[in-house]
């Protein structure tokens, strides 16, 4: 499908979506308990169904409402063979701990980027835990039988934290005086996230520096009642779109909340773009903005919201942390140095920097979002001051977290015209 997105100004008030991050994690929680839990303000992206799905085949009852989610577990008890994550980083990694955790042998599948990334971390952790695993040669299918049985052990944090956020949750639900040991952790702030989760769902874990996370007696996740709040991750690019192109007020979006995404705001602060931050609500308004520098080692889904930013700021921008996006939906440093290109901005990649060189003037151009939602949602936020329309071939792909994306964008005052026949709503 087609997206094309003219020049123009923004103003008006969205809500920001549910988080994907906090929905995925509350669907695991809500599996791992006994009894009937309620989610609210549910996320409805790709990641999230493929999260449901997930729950469903591990042996959850799913009832999905107008307004609410009904999930009813009475913990791990799988009703087939094979489960599939979709396209979700956080599902494989979280959700293949706790399928351990049942004594069937289970094949995990996903699609799409899902295939090439890598899965070896699994073949070597999980063993340690009694569960035999096997890749295909570190790569999907993950074929696994446990039960997994939880002990001290010592994990690399630094591809990704939702290898240990899977590993706390399915250690949430059986261990007993035992830690989990982490060196080199990498995005602290999702791991608060799970931590939090667990906490609503009645699991305590005891951490140190985030290097240490400690199970004294055993305990067991409660059913309960979760509330999705707004993603940062989503709403960087709304907030970025009102720093650049005018003026927009995003509601539901947690100032206090856990997830490493909200460290827009800093960024956003940092280029000079007017801030208004609320309890719950955010409103951003454009300003001189100036070139910065940005660390986001601990948020790398901010790359894509950050580039389109920096492309609208008056000098070079550096960007740290780009040693993170390899094994995202696409190679997202040479995606975006590739696809920013056509639009005439220039950037560099110099091992873990990114340096954009802004206020050049963004022209209009065709560009492919390779597949990958965040890379869709940048190349739409720099249309807004280009000099012409940006067409956006592949544009769908914000299906994966954030399928109301165009419509939030068109609500804003975004001039949005869509082409083609791919469903943008489930």
């Amino acid at each position: 499908m087609q997206v094309t997105i003219s020049p123009g100004a923004i103003s008006g008030t969205v809500t920001a979506n549910p988080s994907k991050s906090a929905m995925q994690r509350a669907v695991a929680a809500a599996l791992l308990s006994n009894g009937t839990s309620i989610i609210r303000n549910p996320g409805l992206s790709n990641d999230c169904l493929a999260a449901l799905d997930v729950a469903g085949k591990l042996g959850a009852v799913i009832k999905r409402n107008e307004d609410h989610i009904e999930i009813t577990s009475k913990g791990i008890q799988p009703v087939s063979e094979e489960i599939n994550c979709g396209e979700s980083g956080l599902g494989i990694r979280m959700f293949t701990p706790i399928a351990a955790l049942s004594e069937k042998a289970i094949t995990i599948n996903g699609h799409g980027s899902l295939t090439v990334r890598p899965m070896d971390f699994f073949e070597q952790v999980l063993p340690q835990l009694d569960v035999k695993c096997t890749t295909r040669e570190g790569r999907l299918p993950l074929n696994i039988q446990g039960p997994l049985q939880p002990k001290n052990i010592t994990i690399d944090g630094s591809l990704s934290s939702q290898f240990l956020t899977g590993l706390l949750m399915a250690y949430g639900a059986t261990a007993e005086d035992v830690t989990i040991t982490v060196k080199d952790l990498k995005s602290k702030p999702y791991i608060a996230l799970t931590l939090q989760l667990m906490q609503q769902f009645g699991v305590e874990v005891k951490e140190e520096q985030y290097e240490q996370f400690h199970f004294g007696k055993r305990q067991s996740y409660k059913a309960g009642e979760y509330t999705v709040e707004g993603d940062w991750s989503g709403a960087a690019f709304l907030l970025v779109a009102a720093a650049v192109a005018g003026k927009a007020e995003v509601h539901h979006l947690n100032t206090q909340s856990a997830q490493s995404d909200k460290a827009i705001l800093e960024a956003l602060e940092k280029a000079g773009a007017g801030l208004l931050p609320g309890v719950f609500t955010v409103i951003v308004e454009k300003q001189q903005l100036k070139a910065f520098d940005f660390d986001a080692t601990d948020c790398p889904d901010l790359f894509p919201p950050l580039v389109a930013l920096a492309a609208n700021c008056e000098g070079t921008t550096k960007i740290i942390g780009v040693n993170r996006l390899a094994h995202k939906e696409s190679d997202r440093g040479k995606t975006l140095q590739e696809e920013f290109g056509k639009m005439g901005i220039e950037i560099e990649l110099h091992g873990d920097e990114m340096l954009v060189h802004g206020g050049t003037g963004i022209k209009g151009a065709t560009v492919s979002s390779h597949n990958d939602h965040r890379i869709a949602m940048a190349c739409a936020v720099a249309a807004l001051t280009a000099d012409a329309p940006v067409i956006i071939e592949d544009a769908e792909a914000i299906n994966k977290s954030y399928p109301e994306f165009y419509d939030h964008l068109e609500k804003i005052g975004g001039i949005v015209k869509k082409q083609g026949t791919a469903s943008l709503t489930h």
